[in-house]
């Protein structure tokens, strides 16, 4: 059974692309990740912080593939920032290009540093 994203009709639709519930089947494997910086294989850094975002969507992408799983397999994201974007469309782009098929439920959270 795969994992169903849902919007509940009983709450506000979600602010940007993502869903406000990810519900995991049971006996479905449950992989944990470290967080994902936007840093390329070779270990440099994309240059701006929507370019980083989407290579932090890269890397986690690459982790669940290496273990078999897809992009829809991914129940939640949660983004640590320490500036708001300033090119919000990118953002959104990035994130339906990593989530074709589903969005993950999805928590954005601004940090001093």
């Amino acid at each position: 059974m795969s994992l169903k994203f849902v919007n509940p009709p009983t709450v506000a639709k979600p602010a940007a692309a993502y869903s406000t519930l990810a519900i995991v089947p049971p006996n479905r494997r449950l992989l944990v990740l470290a967080g994902q910086v936007g840093n390329r294989i070779d270990g440099s850094f994309a240059e701006g912080l929507e370019a980083q975002f989407e290579q932090a969507l890269a890397n986690v992408n690459a982790i669940v593939a290496s273990e078999g799983g897809s992009a829809g397999d991914i129940a939640r994201v949660t983004c640590y920032l320490v500036e708001k974007p300033t090119d919000g469309p990118r953002i959104g782009a990035a994130i339906k290009n990593a989530f074709p098929t589903s969005l993950p439920a999805m928590t954005w959270i601004y940090v001093a540093a």
